[in-house]
């Protein structure tokens, strides 16, 4: 894909964030079609991140027994943040 292609690929799926910057979700870019790989290099090449993963513990004993266990799988983020102004650039 070239680099146009993405950014307007991006720019339709984003949304604002918090931080004044663009979000994008994960499910929406894989649900497009286009070529993942490519989109998630763009991202990463203008400072996107991946959103923290906030554990949906809630502190009771066999909910912090399936969070806690050594060699838990860490899951996939769902949503990727860009910093302002990188669907600009």
């Amino acid at each position: 894909m070239e680099d146009e292609e993405i950014r307007a690929l991006v720019t339709r799926l984003a949304r604002p964030h918090g931080s004044g910057g663009a979000v994008v979700d994960r499910a929406a870019l894989l649900a497009n079609g286009a070529d993942f790989g490519a989109v998630m290099a763009w991202i990463t090449a203008r400072g996107g991140i991946a959103e923290e993963v906030v554990s949906t513990a809630r502190g009771g004993l066999h909910d912090q027994h399936f969070d806690a266990r050594p060699g838990a799988e860490t899951q996939t983020p769902r949503r990727f943040v860009l910093p302002p102004g990188a669907l600009t650039q």
